[in-house]
């Protein structure tokens, strides 16, 4: 059902956590809170506010009235306004203003896009510590604004904006740490290389989705450039076909967790070899996908690199090859071991003073081999008595009593001996 349009932030807000609505619970982050102001709205008492508010789809338009927002968020945290009709960054700058404590705030999917946000406006937002820009279509004039003016931004997501560059900000935001970038339009390595210019404490780069191209930088470049990187998503980064792209990962100083999921280079490659060669070219990742990379997993890891490549020609060798070699020594090529059931045995079949040699099934059944001894030695079935003697065994024979009991459950081995004797009458 469509949201009505025109809503103010402080009706939605006194609609959602009314009693009727809202009742209240004790626990964690609930209750009702009374601001301690004489000058309070008389709906204060009336109103249970989490410090967590989520106001998303509810069609807000506006902030309304500025001293009754004042009045009951004076604790809030953190603000969810996703998903509403805030075009006016002068209205969202009336509700931040009012929230003096805001540390969380999500404008995602809100078209703020239509309107420029000016410095005094984005002056409001100084506290904000994480900020959603995800498909707003905030364009990088904003993004710089709101640089500029958030001292202590640590996070930004800015998804599903449809950015095919970046912008460089005239002043660089040293306490930004996580940047969310996915699902825009970023092929181009030069401008990735902006982002580490703008973003000198990045810890963690998310650029999933982005059909990133090769990457095209010197190794002492990338170094200087994401001195900080501790993680790097590039999930579906179409361009990546080469493995001197996953090598230059190996640049980033401090990078310790990757993730790299369908991009084309891997596609050729079972589950298994993805992942040990991956883990054998990054020597000092400790997560990979997501799973932990333990001591054991990559000693493995790099004996099997050292393996797959021993008989590549020595033009297509890597590098890191001759590395492992240099501390493994040359590995032996491992035995290939058929570990598969085996399916047919030969036997002695002794009968009387005859003593035949034949090739038996083991799928089949007691009785099926009866059946086809019969010729054998001239004996109807149920006149037949079967005795196994394992080679290796200490007690004697051992009657073959049960029809149905399947052959290889006997254990019967090539060279192993099986009686026949008529049922005595």
């Amino acid at each position: 059902m469509d949201q009505p349009s025109g809503r103010s932030f402080m009706q939605v807000l006194c609609e959602k956590y009314s009693p009727e609505n809202f009742p209240y619970r004790r626990g964690p982050g609930m209750g009702v809170h009374v601001p301690a102001t004489p000058q309070g709205s008389p709906m204060k008492d009336r109103l249970n506010l989490p410090s967590v508010l989520v106001l998303n789809s509810c069609g807000i338009t506006c902030a309304g009235d500025e001293n009754e927002i004042a009045a009951f968020c004076a604790h809030v945290s953190e603000l969810d306004l996703s998903d509403n009709k805030l075009e006016d960054w002068h209205e969202v700058s009336k509700i931040v203003s009012n929230v003096p404590h805001l540390e969380f705030l999500n404008l995602s999917s809100n078209p703020l896009s239509l309107s420029v946000l000016e410095r005094r406006c984005a002056g409001s937002f100084a506290g904000v510590r994480k900020l959603v820009l995800n498909n707003s279509k905030a364009s990088w004039e904003t993004v710089h604004t709101i640089l500029q003016e958030l001292p202590d931004l640590e996070e930004l997501f800015l998804c599903l904006n449809d950015y095919e560059t970046v912008s460089c900000s005239p002043v660089c935001c040293q306490s930004l740490k996580l940047l969310h970038i996915t699902d825009n339009n970023l092929q181009d390595w030069t401008e990735i290389r902006k982002l580490g210019i703008m973003f000198p404490s990045l810890d963690t780069l998310i650029l999933a989705n982005n059909n990133l191209m090769t990457i095209e930088e010197s190794e002492d470049s990338l170094a200087r450039l994401f001195p900080n990187l501790r993680s790097i998503n590039l999930h579906k980064s179409a361009g990546l076909h080469c493995w001197e792209d996953i090598d230059k990962l190996n640049s980033f100083p401090k990078l310790e967790e990757v993730k790299l999921l369908g991009i084309p280079l891997l596609q050729s490659y079972t589950t298994e070899e993805r992942r040990k060669l991956l883990i054998a070219r990054l020597p000092s990742i400790v997560k990979l996908n997501g799973s932990i990379v333990a001591d054991g997993e990559r000693e493995d890891s790099e004996r099997f690199f050292i393996r797959y490549y021993m008989e590549f020609p020595e033009e297509e060798v890597p590098f890191r090859y001759h590395e492992l070699v240099t501390k493994y020594g040359k590995l032996e090529p491992l035995a290939v071991v058929d570990l598969r059931p085996q399916s047919s045995v030969k036997v002695e079949i002794h009968f009387q003073d005859k003593v035949e040699e034949m090739s038996i099934r083991l799928d089949q059944t007691v009785a099926e081999l009866k059946k086809h001894l019969k010729t054998v030695v001239q004996l109807s079935t149920s006149n037949m008595l079967l005795f196994y003697l394992d080679q290796e065994a200490p007690f004697g024979p051992e009657e073959m009593k049960y029809s149905s009991r399947a052959l290889h459950s006997y254990g019967i081995r090539d060279g192993d001996k099986i009686y026949v004797e008529p049922r005595m009458k």
